[in-house]
């Protein structure tokens, strides 16, 4: 149904996408958008950490130390997947590099900074590991290569099944190469989804040739919110968008009817998050709803260099209100799937800036390569799963610098997780999750120290490297891997509901054809599919999405990697 407003429940990048669609596709003016939402970050986020402690999340537990800069993550990007993100930056202007548009920011920056990760995998006593060989056995490719072939038809087989459950006759792969690289990669747990597994098998088949030196990655020239995100609120604002922030829309009120065969939403509520009010909005024949209806960041909590992150039991802005309308409807999903059990979604991470580039060179010495070149991920000494095998303790990141434009000349940023936070530390002996920003410093220099090649170890730096330590901010995240949980494939709504007359589902918690989660690229699709649905315009105009499962040359030479 043609609308000619729109009411945006969110602004993180699949709703800021729409609204980029709805103004050039489909003729709209800006003034015609409102955005309602408690920040304007999403998960695409960057910034100092004083600006962070004045967030939603972070007010209910204040931080002393306020200093350095906060990325509570970071998604890598990848133009041959992520066709629709690269469409979307193509119709914008960069924030930070004039006469470019944010696309051609981000290939200029990664032309002249290609990704070539030579320490993916590092093991103590072994240092870094040639991750190129994958370790696996003929049981493994024979169900890995089950699920590369599964047809799209078939997917629902893999309802309710984990990856756990899916491998349960071969658990020797969790122990490969592969599984340690994939796994950190893409933020994969045991307990996730096989469904999603094969989504990811099909779009992304083409890594298993490059996946131990992450070739195919892509970068952004800073941190994605001063590179994606403000792009597009500068963009929109110039257009006249509205963007109400410090709102928290908490229910949605429904046109009734006899059979409950019709989604129309006729009222909004919200609460200001500054005076506590609550705030009603109505909807009328001629506006849209487009609602972002799960966020991986909601209820994250901040620490910082002397205190641990605490953990807030809210089960989120955006969840909460999907519970409260998938109650009424039947075809809404369910997303106690997604956030009733954070044992299988939560991590924890770090952002630690210091004064000046010791620990930063350190790194480069030891993993033998520049800052920019993708993830490091350190092997557990012991085995430390309930299977009894060895796993990834923690990885980092160690950006090109500067990834922020206020970041001075003296200054590094570096980030981490660890995916499993109730894991405990090899160096700290506590669990991650309870670790001061010091103390996962001290568990990284570690973790450096057991794969340091000489001739000097970087433990005798340790005093030296904590005193160059500006800040390092643990985030704890319930809901991190929350888009992977273990689910049936109707557990989230898709983009245009059926029988719905005003009302959009987008972000990662959205069914769509083919599209893998976790991305950017499925969340502008989704965005897309919402702007062209209310503007009426044609699905067949979509950005067209490549199906690297079916190209032949890209299962051939991932076939030969396979069995390498």
């Amino acid at each position: 149904m043609v609308k000619k407003k729109a009411v945006m429940i969110g602004a993180g990048l699949a709703n800021l996408a729409a609204a980029v669609y709805l103004i050039q596709e489909g003729h709209w003016n800006g003034d015609a958008i409102t955005f309602y939402s408690l920040d304007d970050h999403g998960s695409n986020d960057g910034s100092t950490t004083s600006e962070a402690a004045d967030d939603y999340w972070s007010q209910q537990h204040p931080l002393e130390n306020t200093r350095g800069y906060l990325a509570r993550g970071g998604r890598m990007l990848n133009y041959r997947t992520y066709v629709d993100l690269m469409d979307l930056l193509e119709r914008i202007p960069s924030a930070t590099e004039s006469g470019l548009t944010a696309a051609q920011d981000t290939y200029e920056f990664d032309a002249a900074h290609p990704t070539f990760d030579k320490a993916r995998l590092m093991e103590g006593g072994k240092g870094i590991i040639a991750a190129g060989h994958l370790g696996l056995n003929n049981t493994d490719r024979l169900l890995l290569t089950k699920l590369i072939m599964m047809p799209d038809e078939d997917e629902e087989k893999l309802d309710n099944i984990s990856i756990a459950e899916y491998f349960k006759h071969s658990p020797h792969i969790f122990q490969t190469n592969f599984w340690y690289m994939w796994e950190t990669t893409f933020a994969f747990r045991l307990q996730s989804s096989a469904q999603e597994l094969r989504r990811y098998m099909h779009q992304m088949i083409y890594e298993f040739t490059q996946i131990e030196h992450l070739v195919g990655v892509n970068r952004t020239r800073y941190n994605q919110f001063e590179s994606i995100m403000l792009p597009l609120i500068n963009y929109l604002k110039e257009q006249g968008c509205h963007f109400v922030l410090n709102r928290r829309v908490t229910e949605f009120k429904f046109k009734p009817t006899t059979m409950q065969d019709e989604i129309t939403v006729t009222k909004i509520s919200m609460t200001n998050t500054e005076t506590n009010e609550t705030e009603e909005i109505e909807i009328d024949d001629q506006t849209a709803v487009i609602f972002t209806n799960g966020s991986i960041t909601d209820s994250a909590t901040l620490g910082d260099y002397d205190t641990p992150a605490t953990e807030n039991p809210d089960y989120g802005a955006a969840a909460s209100l999907w519970k409260q309308i998938s109650e009424q409807f039947y075809n809404l999903g369910k997303p106690d799937k997604f956030f009733a059990d954070r044992s299988a979604s939560e991590w924890v991470s770090f952002t630690l800036t210091t004064k000046n580039h010791l620990l930063l060179d350190e790194i480069t010495r030891i993993t033998t390569q520049v800052p920019g070149n993708a993830l490091n991920s350190f092997l557990s000494t012991e085995p430390i799963t309930p299977l009894g095998q060895k796993d990834v303790n923690m990885s980092i990141v160690v950006h090109h610098q500067p990834h922020f434009t206020t970041q001075k000349p003296n200054e590094t940023v570096i980030w981490g997780y660890f995916l499993y936070p109730r894991r405990r530390g090899e160096f700290v002996q506590k669990p991650y999750v309870e670790m001061t920003g010091k103390e996962m410093a001290q568990e990284l220099i570690g973790q450096l120290a057991k794969v340091d090649p000489g001739p000097v170890n970087i433990k005798t730096k340790e005093a030296e490297i904590l005193a160059s330590i500006v800040n390092n901010i643990p985030v704890y995240m319930p809901y991190a891997s929350a888009l992977f949980n273990n689910r049936a494939k109707s557990d989230r709504p898709e983009v245009i509901p059926e029988n719905s007359t005003n009302l959009a589902f987008t972000g990662e918690f959205v069914e769509q054809p083919f599209q893998m989660i976790f991305t950017e690229q499925s969340a502008v699709r989704s965005g897309e599919i919402a702007a062209f649905h209310f503007a009426g315009i044609p699905m067949a105009h979509l950005v067209n999405t490549p199906r690297y499962d079916r190209d032949l040359k890209t299962l051939m030479r991932a076939t030969k990697k396979l069995f390498s």
